[in-house]
Formats: structure tokens, sequence, C-alpha cells
């Protein structure tokens, strides 16, 4: 369980309003917050980036040491100046009355056409909390890799995505050379090879 924080470092929300709504939404807030050296900082105005919160899964065969990885086009690293497509973990935006399980659960199936049988909590991670505040719980997600792979997405919400199945070693290849650059999939990954020999002991 998470530390309470420190009973000194203490914000306060003077003002909120809707900046712009489109696709996405930006809030615009208002704050004062306390200052290490005492006192309180004087007002400070931030736009934030809000698509509400996501889940998401590293599916994951520990029989056949085994992950699946997905990619689709991204305007984000479009925009950063990336190649706009790259390789991902399965995540998706937790609507109102589900729980981060059960978006895994579903997201795995619309995603990638997999089933997903267990799940084992990595963490819960805020991205880039100077600017959105957007956070994802990660999970891995123990799966059969044996029928996978493919192309999936639901045409409705303009989804192609290529789903490949990775043995772990040739993932954590994949990491030490650059070539996975999803903060994501960077963590799941991580994790996994720390706590992998536990999570086949686990689930075998």
């Amino acid at each position: 369980m998470a530390k309470p924080p420190p009973p000194d470092e203490k914000a306060e929300l003077v003002e909120h309003v809707l900046a712009f709504q489109g696709y996405f939404k930006v809030g615009r807030y208002s704050f004062r917050h306390s200052l290490f050296q005492g006192g309180q900082s004087p007002l400070i105005v931030r736009e934030v980036f809000e698509r509400g919160h996501a889940a998401a899964v590293l599916p994951y065969d520990p029989v056949r040491d085994e992950v699946v990885l997905i990619r689709q086009f991204r305007a984000g690293s479009y925009v950063a100046g990336r190649h706009p497509w790259g390789w991902e973990t399965v995540a998706g935006i937790i609507e109102e009355g589900e729980t981060p399980e059960e978006v895994v659960r579903r997201e795995s199936v619309e995603e990638a056409g997999l089933a997903i049988s267990d799940v084992i909590p990595i963490h819960h991670i805020i991205a880039s909390p100077g600017a959105m505040s957007e956070t994802c719980a990660l999970f891995v997600g123990r799966t059969d890799t044996t029928n996978a792979g493919g192309v999936f997405g639901l045409e409705s919400e303009g989804e192609d995505i290529l789903v490949k199945v990775v043995p772990f070693a040739e993932a954590r290849a994949m990491l030490d050379r650059g070539e996975i650059d999803n903060a994501t999939a960077v963590i799941a990954l991580q994790w996994l090879a720390l706590h992998r020999d536990d999570v086949r002991s686990r689930w075998r």
C-alpha cells in the first residue's frame, strides 16, 4: 500500500475551466501549493490534457515463454517526429462502471483476439504528470499464444492493429536495441524480466 503524502505538501484548486473540447479535452486549472521552504506559491495556471484513465496488459504465455505485442498508427508519435508505428501492450480507456481488469480482458479480445485467463497487477502509473491527468493500471495477463497473431481492431474505431507473438528473449533484445519506445510496454517488459521466474511458477 502506498504511503500517505507528507502533511506539508498541500495544493489548493482555485479555478477550473474547460479550455478545449474535441476528440480529446483540455482543462485550464489555477492552483496554489505549499513551498518546500515554507509559505505558499503564487497563483499557477496550467492546461492539462484529459482523456480519462486507462488500463493495459502485457499478454504472456508462461508455458511457451512468449509475449504478445501490438502495433498501430499513433498520431502523437508522428507529431513528435518519430516513426508513427511502434510496439505496444494491449490497452484501453476505462469506461464508466468498468474495472481496470475488465478493460484489459475486453481490449485483449478486441485488439488482439486473445482471451486472458488470469492477471497480475504490475503498477498504477501516471506517464506525464506535468501535462496529463491520465493514469494507467498495468497488468501482465496469462494467455495461450498457440494460435495468436494477425490483424485485429474495431472498424468502428478506425483500428488497424497488427498482433505479433514474440519469444520473451527476443522481446528483451528488442528493448536493448531500442526498438520499443512505448513507455507502458517498456515498463511491463522490464517488470516481467524481473519477475518472470515467479510468474511462470505461479501460472504453471
